[in-house]
């Protein structure tokens, strides 16, 4: 199976990435990176809104998640 459920692999310099927008209240959204969840409602740290993750682009270490809720400001 390739990282983040992807139809193929990517080359050894590259990262592999998923982003899936959510629907409404139904399903929430979820940001895969090489491999390993990053957000998603199972890791309960998806809000309403922008849904952001920061990662180094050389390393492919997390640096931050966030949400911008861009309805209440």
């Amino acid at each position: 199976q390739h990282k983040c459920g992807n139809q193929k692999d990517c080359s050894s310099n590259y990262f592999a990435f998923k982003i899936i927008s959510g629907a409404a209240n139904v399903v929430g959204p979820s940001i895969c990176f090489d491999g390993m969840i990053l957000m998603s409602s199972v890791k309960n740290n998806i809000g309403r809104g922008l849904n952001i993750a920061l990662v180094n682009g050389t390393s492919g270490q997390l640096l931050k998640v966030d949400t911008f809720d861009m309805y209440s400001g």
